[in-house]
């Protein structure tokens, strides 16, 4: 926030006739311990009096509410030899994206933690949570009427719906986010006037109005930022792409942090990642040409999946790491659905942003995007993409070219499943015919594909189209989910 609009704030807020359950009042600094307990206490009483803030308060005066200055300073401050704010954040659960604000006011110093509400289930701070109950701090479990009412609410809104910055004017909107990328993206003519490209953010959800004053949604800041580390909450979602020296992570050659919202950054993002990536020379009857080890519309769409499907209420960031044999393409949070039906099921998190990328032209139809990565991996005769899940993590790596020969068996069986499941969503069969062409096999090793073949159905994976027939020769195969 601007330091008139802390100003607007802070003058707001001492107006209220005494302390609530979701603002909070202070001098000076105590100790760490009480701040963490607040932090828990006021974001579980904002949830359950439906604020989408709550506010503690360094330099007013709890009785009488004066402005008296502090001089305990937030940011800066200490703990046992740690910043503060970083003991704090470890120490909640969930971690909660606090901020603090530090300014003057006449000449009197204030510092603001401002606290979002908690939406699934209550803060804890050390394993423990707390509520406000009048001006006193008490643990929840004391109160299961109000620990009840924050469980039985659960999400107030979805993460686009949250506010990403507050109590701005139009002018601000402007400044803050890409508004013309909006109607290029979509190929309309921007408004000729400032109130008709409000009005269409206003009504895609980008913005809301409240009175005379704006504010952004997180799905608004997200998209269409112009730099997101003007959203405190939202600055570290930036996508980060690592490239490697070799194999593993001993060596980096260079990194790189986004900073423009995703609608916005998306096609510069693409090819600045694929400018990065190597290149094999060509030759043809008369001409040579640079052909790229992987095919561009996989890295498009595995990028725009890790950005869509990320769970953006766990810690982390989405990223791309390259390395000299694979790329390697992760998002926060655990998928939906198992990996082995990504090719033929679809279900988001974060329905409002994937339309919004949709229809701006950045992604592929409901779960057309993972059929484009398999089908262009096999043009390109890849290893199969392999989709991990870690503990916290979602992983898609795209493996460069090899040999035949130089695929473990897991792999082999992978790309025979894939191969598979891409046949049957486009009313086909696999046959060994159709695999051989997948792995470049000669029609006189038919053997091969057989085999492998033979593993995939021990694995389950697959299964015969039609188990009363004896001819292999003519088995067709389709996936076991089939």
């Amino acid at each position: 926030m601007t330091e008139p609009q802390l100003h607007k704030l802070l003058e707001e807020l001492v107006k209220q006739p005494r302390e609530s359950e979701w603002v909070e009042f202070k001098h000076n600094y105590h100790s760490a311990e009480e701040i963490g307990e607040r932090i828990s206490a006021l974001s579980n009483g904002a949830c359950i009096h439906h604020q989408d803030y709550a506010y503690l308060v360094f330099g007013v005066e709890d009785g009488a509410h004066q402005i008296i200055g502090t001089t305990f300073k937030a940011e800066t401050a200490q703990h046992k030899n740690e910043d503060l704010e970083h003991w704090l954040a470890q120490r909640l659960n969930p971690r909660i994206d606090f901020e603090i604000e530090e300014f003057d006011f006449n000449g009197k110093h204030i510092s603001m933690y401002v606290i979002p509400a908690t939406h699934n289930q209550p803060v804890e701070f050390k394993h423990n949570a707390y509520i406000r109950v009048g001006t006193i701090t008490r643990k929840l479990n004391e109160f299961p009427e109000k620990a009840r009412k924050i469980w039985r609410k659960g999400p107030v809104k979805v993460f686009e719906e949250r506010i990403a910055k507050e109590r701005l004017s139009a002018e601000n909107i402007v400044e803050l986010l890409s508004t013309q990328s909006y109607f290029e993206l979509l190929s309309i003519p921007y408004p000729s006037v400032r109130s008709g490209v409000l009005d269409r953010f206003i009504s895609e959800g980008f913005i809301i109005k409240k009175r005379a004053a704006y504010s952004i949604t997180n799905l608004g800041a997200i998209l269409f930022a112009k730099d997101l580390k003007e959203f405190p909450g939202l600055k570290r979602k930036s996508i980060r792409v690592i490239i490697y020296d070799g194999k593993n992570k001993l060596k980096t050659i260079r990194e790189q942090i986004g900073v423009k919202g995703y609608a916005v950054g998306f096609e510069g993002l693409v090819n600045w990642v694929n400018s990065q990536l190597p290149t094999n020379e060509v030759i043809g009857r008369a001409l040579r040409k640079e052909v790229r080890m992987y095919p561009e519309s996989a890295i498009r769409e595995l990028i725009a999946n890790a950005l869509i499907h990320q769970d953006f209420d766990e810690k982390g960031f989405p990223m791309i790491e390259i390395y000299s044999d694979r790329i390697e393409i992760s998002n926060p949070g655990l998928p939906l659905i198992t990996p082995d039906r990504f090719i033929d099921e679809y279900q988001s998190r974060n329905e409002q942003l994937a339309d919004v990328l949709r229809r701006l032209g950045i992604c592929e139809e409901k779960g057309s995007g993972i059929d484009k990565v398999i089908a262009s991996t096999e043009i390109y005769q890849l290893p199969a993409t392999d989709f991990i899940i870690q503990q916290r993590h979602t992983k898609a790596i795209l493996y460069a070219y090899q040999q035949l020969n130089d695929m473990s068996k897991k792999d082999k069986i992978r790309a025979t499943y894939q191969h598979c499941c891409l046949r049957y969503v486009t009313n086909e069969k696999m046959t060994n015919q159709s695999l051989r062409t997948r792995f470049a096999i000669e029609e006189r090793n038919a053997a091969t594909a057989s085999r492998i073949i033979r593993d995939t159905l021990d694995s389950g994976l697959i299964k015969d189209d039609d188990p009363t027939t004896k001819s292999r020769k003519y088995a067709k195969y389709i996936p076991f989910w089939a």
